[in-house]
């Protein structure tokens, strides 16, 4: 069997989770590493798992001819540049969220991957956790019938430090972005128009970036369902994720993952642990799937699951979030671009 050679791009946090996913793919052989910091630590991490090619220099790594995907894990400012030129050198891509902090450049990469014919897929992890899979499943199935309305909870442990604050795009771009793909994926549908209200609750250094770190969005779809998701910056009994999706003939709903089921009962009280800690923790198996199945999608020549379009679908609904807290009023995701051209400091 004719390996799959994989390239990766930025090698901090998220860029080695994929790399060790990648190795444990038979199909799959890692052959070179770029990073803008890569020295001698990168180098011995690369060369324990028997990746020969360690560079800082992406365009390297991009034209080498044997190489036949790469993943791009590097900073968002640098992903639309990485996919034009992956593409042109005719590799297939996995990028991590969000593609762009700019939508009009979002589009321009998604639509050079399609004009090349090379495969785009974007890191929406959590439609490949088992959980939310299974809602996806019976709603599309109509077990429940027809959506009515989607609810989504999203917190994490602890609030980001203030240096990624300062550079995350702010909440609805970098941490509500997984849940407006969450409700399109559950629904079936896409959201045509929000309202969003925010608060800075947590934490003053949010307010100086001109962020948020508590958020409520309300929902429209296209097909006349209606949603809110909440996400908070800190909930602090754990990471809380929970999805539910009502409809015509019944409910479905997922609850937090724990380290394990025991339920401890006393004449004081009835307990058990705290949520898996955080995203790495919750969402492993998702990891390890959406990467199995874009190379599956190499190898058979097969649709990736979560295409360019739903990436930039996603990043729409954050930009009119964005817009419709400054605003004071609902925005549909259809006006979102020109809105934010129109407010200089949108676009």
């Amino acid at each position: 069997m004719q390996k799959v050679k994989v390239g990766i791009i930025g090698a901090g946090r998220i860029g080695k989770i994929h790399t060790d996913n990648l190795l444990r793919l038979p199909q799959v052989e890692v052959v070179a590493v770029s990073d803008l910091f890569a020295g001698a630590e990168l180098e011995a991490w690369a060369a324990e798992r028997g990746i020969a090619a360690v560079t800082k220099d992406s365009g390297a790594l991009l034209a080498n001819p044997e190489i036949d995907a790469v993943f791009i894990c590097s900073s968002t400012d640098t992903h639309v540049p990485l996919i034009q030129q992956a593409a042109a050198s005719g590799k297939h891509i996995f990028c991590e969220k969000p593609v762009s902090m700019d939508i009009k450049q979002t589009m321009e990469a998604t639509r050079t991957a399609e004009e090349v014919g090379v495969k785009l897929q974007i890191g929406f992890n959590r439609r490949f956790d088992h959980n939310f899979k299974r809602i996806e499943g019976h709603v599309r199935d109509g077990t429940i019938g027809t959506p009515h309305i989607v609810k989504i909870t999203s917190r994490d442990p602890n609030p980001p430090h203030k240096d990624y604050i300062r550079v995350s795009g702010g909440m609805f771009m970098d941490m509500m972005i997984h849940d407006f793909d969450m409700a399109r994926f559950v629904s079936g549908s896409d959201i045509v128009e929000v309202y969003a209200q925010g608060a800075v609750l947590i934490d003053p250094a949010f307010a100086e970036y001109g962020d948020v770190d508590t958020a409520v969005v309300s929902l429209k779809f296209a097909n006349g369902a209606i949603g809110v998701i909440d996400n908070s910056r800190q909930a602090v009994y754990g990471y809380d994720q929970r999805v539910e999706v009502f409809g015509s003939k019944g409910l479905i709903a997922v609850t937090n993952d724990y380290p394990n089921t025991a339920e401890i009962s006393t004449a004081e009280a009835v307990y058990r642990d705290k949520p898996l800690h955080f995203f790495l923790e919750r969402y492993q198996a998702a990891y390890e799937e959406e990467t199995r199945m874009f190379i599956d999608c190499i190898v058979h020549d097969k649709p990736v699951p979560v295409s360019g379009i739903d990436g930039l679908s996603a990043e729409r609904a954050a930009l009119a979030a964005k817009l419709s807290l400054v605003l004071q009023r609902p925005v549909r995701t259809d006006e979102a671009v020109q809105l934010a051209e129109q407010h200089l400091h949108f676009a």
